[in-house]
């Protein structure tokens, strides 16, 4: 996969698991769009170097709702600020 795609897969993946997690990240783009797209940015980079694209793809296809991310999730200790 070239590397494009991967980080077009990867945005795909982290904003649905901000979806299946409830977390509002438009808002918080809105409030301070220079800190907020770093801390974005940061998150699709990890996500992109991630192997468990495809499992992560599957539980969002199964799963409408999360009450955390999986264990694997490189994005973990990110996602848990987001919920704070």
């Amino acid at each position: 996969m070239g590397i494009f795609r991967t980080f077009i897969r990867s945005a795909d993946l982290v904003n649905g698991m901000t979806q299946r997690l409830g977390l509002d990240l438009a808002s918080r783009l809105a409030r301070d769009p220079e800190s907020e797209a770093q801390r974005l940015k940061q998150m699709i980079t990890r996500c992109a170097a991630c192997r468990a694209h495809v499992a992560c793809a599957q539980l969002q296809a199964q799963e409408d709702s999360l009450a955390a991310c999986p264990a694997y999730c490189q994005n973990r200790a990110a996602f848990a600020v987001l919920a704070d």
